[in-house]
């Protein structure tokens, strides 16, 4: 285990976090003060999960490696078809429920879920372990903000983006779940 592969495992595990926040960005249109708090609760999941794997060890990571796809394309999709349906059915003023905390964790959980198996890479390493986890929080936190700001940047052209945002998010769950069950 070196610095440098810890920092590409990071960068990896927070690109869903990234793209995620990036329809968030694209939904708001502009800078939020919710993207910090967003990025925090992604931060902290990606920290939390790899900490979970190595103390719980293979047991729970088994039976999670085994449904997480599923997990994960249940909670994306669902997230996704919600806010096309509420991009279609919603008034103005009520389009910003999905910045609601319990929407925020749900997110949260389903990207970093299979962040969970990379704590076992930390048994044989177990001095990296708190180094590597607040780097791969912090990492995720960092990628989060600026995919916010990126969608934020694009979402300023005032077209009505939760429709692209739910695909993405249906997107990302079906490809989390392919990965998972066919790769």
């Amino acid at each position: 285990m070196d610095w440098l592969n810890v920092i590409l495992m990071a960068v990896g595990l927070a690109m869903d976090c990234c793209a995620v926040s990036a329809v968030q960005g694209l939904n708001e249109g502009k800078w939020n003060w919710r993207a910090l708090l967003m990025a925090g609760i992604f931060g902290l999941f990606h920290f939390g999960m790899p900490l979970i794997g190595f103390y719980v060890g293979e047991l729970a990571t088994n039976f999670v490696a085994r449904y997480a796809p599923w997990i994960a394309l249940i909670l994306l999709s669902g997230l996704g078809t919600k806010m096309i349906w509420e991009s279609l059915h919603e008034k103005d003023e009520e389009k910003h429920a999905n910045w609601h905390v319990l929407n925020l964790i749900m997110l949260a959980f389903a990207t970093s879920i299979d962040v969970l198996a990379t704590g076992l890479l930390f048994v044989p390493y177990p001095d990296w372990l708190y180094p590597s986890v607040i780097t791969i929080g912090g990492i995720t936190a960092c990628f989060s903000l600026g995919g916010y700001l990126v969608g934020a940047l694009v979402g300023k052209l005032k077209i009505n983006m939760e429709i692209i945002g739910g695909a993405v998010l249906i997107l990302l769950g079906i490809k989390i779940f392919v990965e998972g069950v066919f790769c």
